[in-house]
């Protein structure tokens, strides 16, 4: 074989083994860039399905607490009117927003928990009212005072809750928004505290014997 022919066989296989390695290459790398892609469009799909998690929660909270609202205020129109009052209504209310709430707990962000915490135990003070209704020594201002809690701050603090958790969605952004819920919080909070203490100190009365 002389130089010529040597040399033509070694490009020839030289050509051929390059081809090898550059597909090989060109392959892996198309392989990579296809995982890669499969890899970002399943974290799109999990973050998707989180958000969607997310706002199914957040509809279910916003809901139950209106129906828990509403099953309280009607009842003390009820009893107002001087009708029979079951207390099933209220009392499936109740569980319905408490078992959301439990929910809630372990995936709301910091504020919007404080929203959703303060609006549970003010929820709670408005179960209290109604259940006292019967007892109270002063059936009228109690009815009155009852009406006032549940279209007042009550109403507030379901509203405040919606709107919370629209923003914290991305659904409904006010630049002022963060001092709004604050200045919300506190009064709810207050207000709650008031009637916490006029309540105890009723109970206190009605417990003293004759």
């Amino acid at each position: 074989m002389d130089v010529t022919t040597l040399a033509v066989a070694l490009i020839s296989v030289g050509g051929t083994l390059g081809g090898t390695l550059g597909g090989a290459v060109l392959g892996q790398r198309a392989n990579r860039e296809q995982n890669e892609r499969a890899d970002r469009q399943r974290a799109e799909e999990h973050r998707d399905q989180l958000q969607q998690a997310r706002r199914d929660l957040y509809a279910r909270l916003n809901a139950t607490a209106r129906a828990y609202r509403v099953a309280a205020r009607d009842s003390v129109r009820a009893a107002e009117r001087g009708e029979d009052v079951d207390p099933t209504a209220l009392d499936a209310a109740k569980e319905a927003w408490s078992g959301e709430y439990s929910q809630a707990q372990m995936v709301l962000a910091k504020d919007v928990l404080d929203v959703a915490s303060t609006l549970n135990r003010t929820l709670g003070v408005g179960y209290s009212v109604v259940k006292q209704l019967p007892n109270s020594p002063d059936r009228d201002g109690s009815y009155g005072r009852a009406k006032a809690w549940f279209s007042g701050p009550l109403s507030d603090g379901v509203y405040l809750l919606r709107v919370t958790l629209r923003h914290d969605l991305g659904v409904e952004v006010e630049p002022d928004f963060e001092r709004t819920r604050l200045q919300m919080l506190a009064a709810l909070d207050s207000e709650r505290r008031d009637l916490e203490r006029l309540l105890a100190s009723e109970q206190s009365r009605a417990a003293r014997p004759a």
